[in-house]
């Protein structure tokens, strides 16, 4: 029997406690544990397995997505749970979950392989990082008033991401720290780097450091994503200012950009026909929506400004909360989509 065989069997005899582990949004009914996806986003489309024989018809373990026609083993649930593309980085974390000894196979994200700020770099990082539910990074999202984010697929955390010291650091300084993690995705889902925010020990806070907030891999036209691709979207620059718009808009797909050359050259995915910018109020956010509002007009795509009241829309959370926030939000928006701010 192979190694990916034999994992796979050992899998499908704790499904249950795996799907727990990795689908946690999910909940078992009968036979089967349902969830919204593979990437653990709540709802009823993917159904697992629980009990059933090693192999052949109704085998523990086997899942199928209804909504996508993807179905496989807990091996390719963990493939596409985690975004590998090498069959040794999924054999090595079902090992981690098993609690058995790491192949003796050479490291696949060594040096050559992985090269640092490499977007095979940041999708290591990211396969290691985990939920970001009862973690430091929720509660720090929860300090600036974004709740509910457990299920949002591009958000983990890493409980001592490393730390490249700044020159402007303090020493000593630490060269790990719990930090926020969040992938940049193309318009496929691929992931072309990552962004860590790092945080302070009580997690309300970043950390006291020179640059709290990094980003690394190949980053130009890609950003991080919530939800998928519609006809009307919303994008900024940072990844708390979206994510305050979406707790006022949460059915409207995002995304989150990280700088104002970056957002100016996002790439737009093919359904879309309207995009809201949060535009930020200085001299770099003002020509990156004149450069993205040319780019729209060319693609046929209408660009619209939402503009904060303070610094940014994750200041007027704080400042207004939810519902006032959507009562601003609302005579920005077009007739049709005024019914988005709740």
């Amino acid at each position: 029997m192979s190694a990916a065989s034999d994992l796979s069997r050992r899998l499908a005899r704790n499904a249950e406690a795996l799907c727990r582990r990795y689908l946690p949004a999910g909940r078992p009914e009968g036979r089967y544990w349902i969830v919204g996806d593979a990437f653990g986003s709540a709802g009823r489309s993917l159904y697992v397995r629980l009990k059933g024989p090693d192999h052949g018809r109704g085998a523990a373990g086997k899942w199928t997505d209804a909504a996508t026609g993807a179905h496989g083993d807990l091996l390719d649930l963990l493939a596409l749970h985690y975004g590998h593309r090498r069959l040794a980085d999924t054999l090595d974390e079902a090992r981690r979950f098993l609690a058995l000894p790491r192949s003796e196979a050479p490291e696949i994200f060594d040096a050559e392989a992985a090269p640092a700020g490499s977007p095979a770099a940041a999708r290591r990082l990211f396969a290691i990082s985990r939920p970001i539910g009862a973690t430091l990074a929720e509660r720090y999202l929860v300090s600036r008033g974004i709740t509910g984010m457990r299920a949002a697929r591009w958000l983990r955390f890493h409980a001592a991401c490393w730390y490249r010291p700044d020159r402007d650091d303090v020493a000593p300084t630490p060269t790990a720290m719990p930090a926020l993690i969040a992938a940049v995705t193309d318009l496929d889902g691929s992931i072309m780097g990552v962004h860590r925010t790092w945080l302070d020990g009580s997690g309300c806070g970043k950390a006291p450091v020179a640059v709290p907030r990094r980003a690394m891999g190949e980053l130009l036209g890609h950003g991080v994503r919530f939800g998928g691709a519609a006809p009307v979207m919303v994008a900024g620059e940072g990844i708390e200012s979206v994510l305050s718009l979406r707790m006022s808009m949460p059915r409207m797909p995002m995304i989150a950009a990280l700088s104002a050359a970056h957002l100016a050259a996002i790439r737009f995915p093919e359904p879309l026909r309207r995009l809201y910018v949060a535009r930020e109020d200085d001299g770099a956010g003002r020509a990156a929506f004149v450069q993205l509002a040319a780019r729209g007009a060319s693609a046929g795509i209408e660009v619209v400004p939402l503009n904060s009241e303070l610094d940014d829309f994750n200041a007027d959370l704080c400042a207004f909360g939810v519902a006032t926030l959507a009562e601003r939000l609302r005579p920005q928006l077009q007739p049709e989509e005024k019914g988005a701010a709740i």
